[in-house]
């Protein structure tokens, strides 16, 4: 953030984003670890707990509320267990499931972390990328132009397991634009461009996907150019870890925000967290390169707690005074 910007938390209590992406059920199995397997050399977890948490799209979702604004939550869940258990998880934390399609004979999407002694040992996945069928994006794509109408920013949360594809992303964009509402992607780079989008939010290494091979830091300005050249983006804010992030608007200089120094914890759902705070921001009317800088902080926030996890407003009010000058 420039020197001399006064950063603070704006009031979007009554700003609404309105987010689309791929729903995923996180679930944290917490242990600890004593011995050796005599079956294979392999640790065995003794476990002590679970916790399951809203994930992908949701988690978005959650950080929205979680921060104060408003939110509608477009996506889709299998017609099984954890379909059911991923709606009873969503009422649990004051999200609605009404913009949810289920579709008959479709996995839910379930990621399992194994967890001992504060330290990832695994994680197992269950899911299907098969492209949602054509009946379930038809309602999806009611439901968008339904709800864009009363929203006033767009996010696209793109987990690549099959709700999103080039010929429904082209649908978005143009439905985005006629709405007259900010775009925002967070993308992956099997569905590049993401046409329409006011502002894509890549780390870096999707980002050297986009670009065709790794970069420096110090070539943001020359791979942002190379992105906006080849696209209709509005602009792109890349997300650099530890390096903070960089604003580029098309036709203006790439704005540098270096990270909030904090102890990072687990960098699990940070991207959703940037993406969230940067949309409510936006639907707010806070411009750009703030809006990057409120995403900033409370990312800082998220990455210091474990698992998917959210930022209140309390939270990103006190990471920007610990983070003034």
């Amino acid at each position: 953030m420039e020197e001399g910007v006064h950063l603070s938390v704006p009031d979007w209590s009554k700003a609404r984003v309105l987010v689309l992406g791929d729903l995923i059920l996180d679930r944290f199995v917490q242990g600890s670890v004593r011995r050796i397997s005599p079956e294979a050399p392999i640790p065995v977890v003794e476990v002590t707990g679970e916790r399951r948490a809203p994930g992908g799209a949701a988690n978005v979702a959650h950080n929205i509320r979680a921060l104060g604004g408003q939110v509608l939550l477009l996506g889709v869940v299998g017609d099984d267990r954890y379909g059911s258990v991923f709606m009873d998880l969503l009422d649990a934390c004051g999200l609605d499931g009404t913009g949810i399609v289920k579709v008959h004979g479709r996995a839910t999407t379930v990621k399992t972390r194994i967890i001992a002694q504060h330290q990832q040992v695994v994680r197992v996945d269950r899911e299907t990328r098969e492209p949602v069928a054509p009946e379930a994006v038809s309602r999806l794509e009611a439901r968008l132009q339904q709800g864009l109408a009363a929203c006033g920013a767009l996010v696209v949360s793109d987990y690549a397991k099959g709700v999103l594809t080039p010929d429904f992303l082209s649908v978005i964009g143009r439905m985005a634009k006629e709405a007259g509402v900010p775009y925002v992607v967070d993308p992956k780079p099997v569905h590049f461009p993401y046409p329409g989008a006011t502002v894509v939010t890549p780390n870096r290494q999707e980002a050297a996907g986009f670009y065709g091979r790794p970069f420096a830091t110090a070539d943001v300005e020359t791979v942002a150019a190379d992105l906006l050249k080849r696209t209709d983006w509005a602009s792109v804010l890349f997300t650099l870890g530890e390096e903070g992030m960089a604003v580029a608007p098309r036709g203006l200089s790439v704005t540098r925000i270096p990270s909030k120094v904090r102890e990072v914890f687990d960098v699990t759902g940070a991207g959703d967290t940037v993406v969230a705070a940067l949309a409510l921001a936006l639907a707010a009317g806070v411009p750009l390169a703030q809006a990057a800088a409120l995403a900033n902080a409370a990312a800082g926030v998220v990455v210091s707690k474990a698992g998917t996890a959210t930022c209140s407003v309390r939270e990103l009010a006190e990471a920007i005074r610990e983070g003034s000058p």
